[in-house]
């Protein structure tokens, strides 16, 4: 599932995505090339700019052009080039068959050939968690000490502080108290001597503090970055989450570190660092690869499966994606072997020992003591011997667990280094223990500082030289002497069964607004540049220059969220708050910055100020950063009309039924050529108890809008010669008959046990008691789709872990409140249920689309509304189950970063919190009569398929304690939130992809994509904020970029401009740079 970038120009500029593109290897070795230096100086990019000349139609179909006719998308790096070094010293990559078969079913199937896959591993191991003593999670670590007679061990010792940019404390007290001063720290001691190595991660800190630091210190980092001492790895502006985030968002914020990192110091890392993330993706390593990056270091995988890797030596390995058979996604990977990455677990095997060397645990530092009650003493001539022979001890056993005789040893934990005596501690003493292990060759080995491209180097090198390739192994042309592996690392687990599978759902309301604010800034990056494309006038330029500062700040927003404790919901209440408010915020400007754009691409906007409040305002809103959006209430008096604008963020044109909210039901809506639009009200809806019926009414309407595309809808009152909106139907259940029928409308209140809502293609029947979908009926077949909503007693869960009590039960009692909605456009089943408690935590809303002729007909629209509020709901887990006729054997495929699938499997031989896996926006089950139950979500949750033919997922969890992973408390900050889902039911999947015996996972179908797209990309719609007399003609409004829709298998990932200031100060002769970045789907 390869995106491609293209950008195209006649001259060179900077560009983070240049590093996307596939790379390719000269057809030649090139052993024991000379190690290029730091690459201080920025990288010349391959690719080239498009001039403004040329009409953005013009771009967009020769970038069509280029895809599908497989051309080139950049011209070869000169040798001279740092990129050019770079792919010299990599190995040719060579094919293999492209097809592996499925042994049980014989049907072919095109994957990746692996030596490993994570699937193969869970099948097995036992995961009995056996004691292995002093490395609990292993065995006893032994050596003969004759394995470096040929070879001598040589170790890396790599000093780091992990920052996290919040999770106990916010990002800026964070770098108040601690970031800042590590930084001040590395420069002032690395500066000492030029033995000293240190890496550094997240820019976030980083560009902090840049802003504060004075020219001196500036000039030093950079001068310590040019000679080596200090390696940037990986660049992003977070070491961001896998499992929750978006590869949208992941793009984003690997963006915008390492653009303000090549621009700053000159500097593109090739090395990628992740010792925090809970679980891994191999979205990530396929990204990190068409970034540039050629290694990548990752430490939280499952404590059995360290283990198993480590008995065959196969930790470090080649990640390869399991659809790629032609191995140009191989990217290297150092996996660490133990527990954590402190200090105690990383020196080798036995923690008791290593920790007595973090010499910052030494009595007079604030660290707490080992508590093994052996603790660091400092080293001197007179005990050097000793602990020198000790340490390297440690270093050998753990070299015993890898291949090569080149040895990586992390020295750091969360925010060290903070002082400079803390600094000197650590140096001062490991020094004094290299110089004594490197003058005596009896030991047979080497130590030293080094950096994560030091120690990669090396072993690269070694691996030139000696063939650690086991017998039979397919391995990889990226790096000879390892094995190949596909697969991810999810879920995971660091003890015992404590399985972090809590974070897939932890704060939902915060991972949705999470998604709101993607989707609102690449339709804000794409409108202002096609406001660059468009308008050459001054005050185009203005607006977009002014506004340079507020997209920067919500780039860096989103990008702050992706942290590996922002998404996953695992900080502090009141650093949490912080990330929502900085979202919030962004929302509002980049809201702001739409308003204005469309009134320039519109023609409206006249006036010569970009300060001029906008004629429009977005449809919805949020009053706070905790606040659910709010539907804008329009209203229409007589002889009166407002304009409606409805921008497509899509590739396609779009034919949907839209929704507004009006005050009154007796309007008309009219296209922007005053035809006649066919409609339909019905009263707003809302979750409260007796009280459903808000006095407001939801007025749909067709809308077709081009791709990219902008178009105008009026809402009018009193207009001859078009009919009103259409009243919907109502049919009213009530426990007590509190439900009142609302004006104007015909209500009915049937007393039968199911009703029905249908459209053109499904019809949908609901159990009338519980308010419980049944079963559908689509295009003739019948599916048993019986929906659940259930809660599981989580005593032992906190943010991070999922530690049920038993199973989940159902909450939904007899005889809720029910309102069936039937109209032309849109019907709808919204029941507010009976539960055991007096305020309901749930209510839920059944959707079908009518009389559009698009995919909107083909699926059913779930939104759930979700109020887990009180102690009444403390340590409960809400869950929606869909339970199917589908013979899936409890194998499904859930989504990895909305970028590919997984495909999982239950086991029985691990609890049920291990069973449950993360799902950013997609989960499906395949039965073998090629039947797909779908499942799209605007927003991460976690899901599980625990029973043949269910499917699982997790809305909310509320949890009064901490699970001990250090946050120090529960999670109890709910508030209400809303998960929309969209189902799709595909009855014509090929039955010859076998799910259960094919090991690869299977694809979403076309229509699946498009489906999917339309829910995470969704129609922003703006009101007027003044309405128009209809005796004055009303203008026709629309904009439209294409002469025709793009494909429906390429989506466009991003299309900006990634500098606006640097692009407005260019003169209008010269060269600009628009960045347009495209994904081609499978078929």
């Amino acid at each position: 599932m390869p995106f491609s970038s293209y950008l195209g120009s006649r001259r060179p500029t900077t560009s983070v995505f240049s590093h996307t593109l596939p790379t390719t290897k000269p057809k030649h070795h090139h052993h024991h090339q000379a190690r290029p230096k730091p690459r201080f100086r920025r990288l010349r990019p391959r690719l080239r700019d498009f001039i403004l000349s040329l009409s953005l139609l013009l771009s967009l179909l020769l970038l069509l052009l280029f895809l599908l006719l497989h051309f080139p998308l950049s011209p070869s790096p000169s040798p001279s080039s740092p990129r050019a070094s770079r792919l010299l010293r990599l190995r040719p990559r060579f094919r293999r068959s492209n097809t592996v078969t499925a042994a049980a079913s014989g049907v072919e199937r095109e994957g990746a050939v692996v030596d490993v896959t994570t699937k193969e591993l869970y099948e097995r191991i036992e995961f009995r968690d056996e004691d292995g003593g002093a490395w609990k999670q292993g065995w006893r670590v032994e050596y003969k000490g004759d394995e470096w007679d040929g070879e001598r061990l040589k170790v890396f010792v790599v000093p780091h502080s992990h920052n996290d940019p919040g999770w106990k404390l916010t990002v800026e007290e964070y770098y108040e108290r601690q970031s800042r001063h590590i930084l001040d720290t590395i420069v002032e001691t690395l500066e000492k001597d030029a033995r000293r190595k240190f890496i550094w991660e997240e820019m976030s800190y980083l560009q902090r503090w840049w802003k504060d630091a004075s020219e001196f210190k500036k000039e030093s980092f950079k001068n310590l970055v040019s000679n080596g001492q200090l390696e940037i790895v990986g660049g992003g502006w977070v070491m961001n989450d896998e499992a929750n985030s978006h590869y949208y968002a992941i793009i984003e914020q690997m963006t915008e570190g390492n653009m303000w990192l090549n621009e700053t110091i000159g500097f593109i890392p090739r090395n990628a660092w992740a010792i925090d993330p809970f679980g891994y993706s191999p979205t990530m390593a396929y990204l990190l690869r068409r970034m540039g990056f050629e290694n990548m270091l990752i430490q939280r995988t499952h404590y059995e499966l360290k283990k198993e890797l480590a008995r065959h030596k196969n930790l470090e390995f080649i990640w390869r994606q399991s659809w790629d058979f032609e191995e140009t996604t191989d990217i290297f990977v150092h996996m660490m072997p133990f527990y954590s990455y402190d200090i105690p677990h990383t020196c080798g095997p036995e923690p008791a020992v290593c920790c007595q060397f973090d010499f910052a645990r030494m009595r007079g530092f604030m660290y707490e003591l080992c508590p093994w009650r052996k603790n660091p003493v400092e080293t001197n001539q007179d005990n050097v011997q000793e602990r020198a022979e000790l340490l390297l001890d440690q270093y050998r056993k753990k070299s015993t667990l890898y291949r090569t005789n080149t040895l990586l040893v992390p020295l750091g934990d969360d925010f060290r280094y903070v002082s400079v005596d803390e600094a000197e501690a650590q140096f001062r003493n490991y020094q004094m223990l290299f110089d004594y292990i490197n003058s005596n060759p009896g030991l047979n080995a080497e130590a030293k500082f080094g950096t994560l491209d030091d120690y990669f180097h090396a072993l690269r090198e070694e691996a030139d030289r000696v063939n650690y390739s086991h017998p039979g192994e397919v391995g990889s042309g990226e790096i000879e002497g390892f094995p190949s592996l596909s697969g991810d690392f999810f879920t995971y687990a660091d003890r015992q069964q404590d399985y972090w599978s809590g974070y897939y759902v932890s704060r939902p309301f915060f991972k949705a607004v999470d998604r709101v604010l993607e989707h609102t800034l690449r339709a804000t990056e794409m409108l202002m540049a096609l406001v660059f494309g468009h308008c050459h006038r001054v005050q185009c330029e203005k607006l977009t220059t002014s506004f340079a500062y507020k997209l920067a700040a919500a780039r860096r927003n989103l990008a702050l969220f992706q942290h590996h404790d922002g998404v996953t919901g695992t900080a502090k209440d009141h650093v949490v708050q912080d990330y929502g408010s900085r979202m919030h915020t962004s929302l509002q400007d980049l809201q702001f910055f739409m308003s204005k754009a469309i009134e320039v691409l519109l023609g409206v906007r006249t006036e010569k100020s970009e300060h001029t409040p906008s004629q429009f305002e977005p449809e919805q809103a949020r009053s706070k950063y905790d606040a659910q959006p709010v539907h804008k209430r329009i209203s229409v008096h007589a002889g009166t009309a407002r304009s409606v604008v409805i921008f497509n963020p899509l590739e396609q044109t779009i034919h949907d039924v839209v929704m507004v909210i009006v005050d009154s039901p007796d309007v008309v809506v009219l296209d922007s050529n005053w035809m006649c639009i066919k409609s339909q009200v019905s009263p707003e809806l809302q979750h409260t108890g007796g009280n459903i019926f808000t006095g407001r009414h939801r007025l749909h309407f067709r809308a077709t809008i081009a791709a990219m595309g902008l178009e105008t809808y009026y809402i009018t009152n009193g207009f001859a010669g078009c009919e009103t909106a259409e009243p919907a139907k109502l049919k009213l259940f009530s426990k007590s008959d509190s439900l009142s029928c609302p004006s104007p409308y015909s209500c009915s209140k049937d007393e039968t046990d199911v009703v029905e809502i249908k459209n053109l293609h499904q019809i949908l029947s609901f159990d009338v008691k519980s308010g419980l979908l049944q079963k559908v009926s689509k295009d003739g077949s019948q599916w048993f789709v019986g929906e659940e909503i259930g809660m599981y007693s989580s005593a032992g869960s906190g943010a991070y872990l999922f530690k049920p009590t038993g199973d989940a039960s159902s909450i939904i009692q007899s005889r809720g409140d029910m309102v069936v909605t039937i109209g032309s456009l849109m019907q709808e089943v919204f029941s507010y249920p009976k539960t055991g408690w007096e305020e309901t935590p749930v209510s839920h809303s059944t959707r079908v689309y009518c009389g559009v002729s698009s995919i909107q007909e083909l699926l059913i629209e779930k939104e759930y509304h979700v109020e887990l509020l009180g102690p009444n709901f403390d340590d409960k887990e809400l869950i929606v189950r869909y339970k199917t006729d589908i013979d899936n054997k409890r194998i499904f495929y859930s989504d990895l970063n909305g970028l590919q699938m997984s495909r999982r499997e239950t086991y029985d031989k691990i609890p049920m919190q291990g069973n449950y896996y993360p799902m950013p926006s997609l989960a499906f089950m395949q039965g073998l009569d090629g039947r797909r139950f779908s499942v799209h979500s605007r927003q991460s949750l976690g899901v599980a398929s625990l029973k043949n033919g269910w499917l699982e997922i997790m809305l909310d969890r509320r949890l009064v304690r901490d699970d001990d992973r250090g946050l120090g408390q529960g999670v109890m900050d709910n508030r209400p939130m809303n998960a929309l889902f969209h189902i799709l039911l595909e009855s014509n999947i090929s039955a010859t992809l076998n799910p259960i015996t094919n090991p690869f996972p299977l694809n979403p179908s076309l229509l699946s994509h498009r489906v999917g797209a339309d829910l995470n990309y969704p129609l922003h719609l703006f009101v007027a904020k003044k309405a128009q007399e209809l005796t004055t003609r009303l203008s026709s409004r629309s904009f439209s970029p294409l002469a025709a829709s793009l494909p429906c298998d390429l989506h466009i990932v991003s299309f900006k401009v990634p500098r606006p200031l640097k692009f407005s100060q260019q003169s209008p002769d010269e060269p600009r740079t628009f960045r347009c970045l495209v994904r081609g789907l499978p078929l």
